[in-house]
């Protein structure tokens, strides 16, 4: 397994990061199972996870605190993510002192753990000053109950205005960005990847295989069964519709994108995730597998470098900093 550093953080991490979002309720509600997929994770080599407490309303760091018990929490670098809805109560959720407060602690609770190696920020909450934010997560880095924090789905807009925020303010600052990349949407590349970049951020990237689209079971003339939850096929049906034009786009790119990876000898998955983590920018991409299957045919693509033709050829069917 390949180990960057994380942004200017000292912390180094692997180039795959474990997500936990499909741990709980949400995907696979068997704490067992999912248990033995992150230990499965851990040997391999990955030393990142990242929960959030959205998911399943908290069940994931559960299973997540679980797994790390006995003596595993040391060597793993544990982030998580406050910001979105927990609960019916309009003050459970966002980026205010209050309720990062009180979020926090809980999320240590369920995660059994004393410190959280990075903190970040669900979704930026636009009632909430920036400075009110940056103040609260501050008060926790000097506390010692976070390491770091960082955000996730930031414009890059956003991203300058809270480092100077941060440096007017004598604030910490963010140290990483999550956003969504993937082959079939590139549009990062073209402000928030360099943005990253130029104030030294770490970056962690999600849904690197576009929602399921790129696993090699969307197929053109094929029935469309990719590897999602029956809960997830319900809540998000119109993201699977691929007799929506928009959808169609969708299918008809992965179709030629794992024509490309058959003829260049490796898996989609394995075409997919490389591509992610060949950005010079990306520090880490996160797989969220449900099953074992799944985090076993992550874990191929470890190791795997696209040659420049590849490459190009995947610029011809969904050009830099566009989506499909």
């Amino acid at each position: 397994m390949d180990y960057r550093p994380l942004g200017r953080t000292g912390v180094s991490v692997s180039q795959l990061c474990l997500g936990a979002m499909m741990f709980g309720a949400f995907g696979n509600p068997d704490h067992d199972d999912s248990i033995r997929i992150i230990h499965r994770a851990l040997d391999a080599g990955i030393n990142f996870i990242d929960t959030a407490d959205f998911y399943s309303a908290g069940e994931s760091e559960t299973v997540v605190g679980k797994a790390l018990a006995g003596g595993r929490r040391a060597d793993v670098v544990l982030a998580t993510k406050v910001g979105l809805p927990f609960g019916e109560d309009p003050n459970h959720r966002g980026t205010s002192r209050r309720w990062i407060t009180h979020a926090v602690e809980n999320s240590l609770r369920r995660l059994d753990t004393d410190w959280i190696d990075l903190y970040q920020v669900h979704r930026l909450d636009p009632n909430t000053d920036i400075d009110e934010t940056l103040g609260v997560l501050s008060d926790l880095v000097h506390a010692g109950k976070i390491r770091a924090f960082g955000a996730s789905t930031v414009p890059a807009s956003e991203i300058v205005e809270a480092q100077w925020a941060a440096e007017r303010r004598g604030r910490e600052r963010f140290r990483t960005e999550q956003p969504q990349y993937s082959i079939l949407n590139r549009t990062v590349e073209t402000d928030v990847l360099p943005t990253a970049a130029r104030y030294g951020m770490g970056v962690l990237t999600y849904s690197p295989l576009a929602g399921g689209w790129l696993t090699g079971s969307y197929r053109k003339g094929q029935d469309a069964d990719g590897p999602v939850s029956p809960i997830r096929r319900q809540r998000f049906a119109a993201m699977y519709d691929v007799t929506s034009p928009a959808n169609a786009a969708k299918l008809d790119a992965a179709d030629a994108l794992a024509t490309l990876a058959e003829e260049t000898g490796i898996t989609l998955i394995q075409l997919a995730i490389a591509f992610v983590v060949r950005h010079p920018a990306v520090t880490s991409a996160i797989v969220g597998p449900r099953t074992m299957e799944h985090l076993e045919s992550y874990l191929t693509a470890d190791g795997v470098e696209l040659a420049g033709d590849v490459v190009d050829r995947i610029d011809a069917i969904v050009p830099p900093g566009q989506e499909r």
